[in-house]
């Protein structure tokens, strides 16, 4: 048996143990609960060995979608008290207990992947899903655009907890009245790999407001201190949305909106572009600062359908300076941590969107990304997230994410 193999056999093994029947968790302990990117990468992995599986992750991933079309970020299908904050703490009011914002809506795209292992077996569960799909872009185009890009109203909304795009805004909140409470996730991995207790105070604030206002968009746009205009909500809806739009032209739908959306969205990313760093950038839409940071999330947007010679430029740059794909931010930024979260680790889901968008157009970079991430897990297992000057390990281990990419597309040989 090959060391491919044997990684093979591992990833499997991983998702394996954290199914849990209808959904996956991201890895025990850590994240007890179906997280909805997470969950939409799972089904790639899946799919590499039982599509009925991945059909079913993505199904329970729409079952938890509001009346308002959002589809959350945590479904809480079991309740475990120990968990911070858990369903009571987050007041969902949806058709299952879950958290009050959602996360990069990935799923189109991989639901389209899933779809393409065997397109007649999936027919029937992709028109199962796919009006749900529609309606929950329809809620990022209602309520999460400014001048065209998509803003996130939390720092959990964007995937990216503590990137150093929310750092202005989140300067901007004075946590008064969180009171006291136990964070679960320190209590599983190295403080010193995850965000600070000034970032947790923000977060949980902003929890509590959402909470109080009953989870009420229109409320929720008065008078927030927080809504940052993201890279990554921006080309993952962007991306999803081309996808959605061709499948259901292949369904013989009507897709004359996500067509007028897609235009809205192109027009909107352009206005993440930062001359003075010359990079897609996250830029605040309350107090109209830029993060000045050449983030992982810079760079979908090849994976978006956009090309820029400039981003040519700069992810030569930082790839040059990481040995592992693409970093989270930049090793020369003052505020890199290379062990931190989203202050500098690589993360092969993000380096999977990356090099696919660079293959898509062309780009060599594309099986450099794909080669170096296949590397990283060959070397240095399923983590969370890895330093990426030397691959160490960090955050939680036997990881979903990283395992359904390494099935579904970095040990694979380019055309595969």
């Amino acid at each position: 048996m090959t060391s491919t193999d044997m990684r093979d056999e591992e990833a499997r093994a991983i998702l394996q143990r954290n199914d849990k029947g209808a959904y996956t968790i991201p890895t025990s302990g850590l994240y007890p609960y179906q997280w909805n990117w997470d969950s939409a990468f799972a089904a790639i992995g899946f799919a590499e060995f039982d599509l009925d599986r991945a059909w079913r992750e993505l199904e329970t991933l729409m079952s938890g979608q509001w009346e308002n079309g959002m589809v959350p970020h945590i479904l809480f299908h079991v309740p475990d008290d120990g968990y911070f904050p858990n369903h009571d703490v987050w007041q969902g009011t949806g058709p299952i207990p879950s958290s009050g914002i959602s996360q990069p809506p990935v799923a189109a795209t991989m639901a389209r992947m899933v779809l393409a292992k065997d397109p007649d077996f999936g027919a029937a569960r992709m028109a199962g899903i796919y009006d749900g799909l529609v309606r929950w872009h329809r809620w990022f185009i209602d309520w999460r655009l400014d001048r065209g890009a998509v803003c996130i109203t939390h720092p959990w909304e964007a995937g990216r907890d503590n990137a150093p795009d929310w750092d202005a805004a989140m300067a901007a909140i004075t946590p008064e009245g969180v009171g006291e409470y136990t964070r679960r996730d320190t209590t599983h991995v190295d403080g010193s790999m995850r965000p600070t207790k000034y970032d947790y105070d923000r977060y949980i604030w902003l929890v509590q407001r959402g909470a109080r206002l009953g989870w009420n968009e229109a409320a929720l746009l008065e008078d927030t201190p927080f809504r940052v205009a993201d890279p990554t909500m921006t080309f993952t809806l962007l991306r999803a949305t081309r996808d959605l739009a061709a499948l259901g032209r292949d369904m013989g739908r009507d897709v004359t909106e996500l067509e007028q959306w897609i235009a809205t969205l192109e027009a909107g990313a352009q206005t993440l572009w930062n001359p003075d760093i010359g990079c897609f950038d996250g830029r605040d839409a309350v107090g109209g600062t830029w993060a000045n940071a050449v983030t992982n999330a810079s760079f979908l947007c090849w994976y978006a359908g956009i090309d820029h010679p400039d981003m040519r430029t700069r992810l030569d740059e930082v790839m040059a300076q990481a040995k592992y794909g693409v970093p989270s931010l930049t090793l020369t930024d003052p505020r890199f941590d290379g062990k931190r979260y989203w202050r500098g680790p690589v993360w092969g889901v993000m380096n999977m969107m990356i090099g696919t968008g660079l293959t898509e157009m062309g780009l060599p970079q594309g099986e450099v990304v794909r080669q170096t991430t296949a590397d990283l897990i060959a070397d240095h297992g399923f983590a969370e997230y890895f330093d990426p000057r030397d691959g160490t390990p960090a955050g939680g281990s036997s990881f979903t994410w990283t395992a359904a990419i390494w099935l579904g597309w970095a040990h694979k040989t380019e055309g595969a």
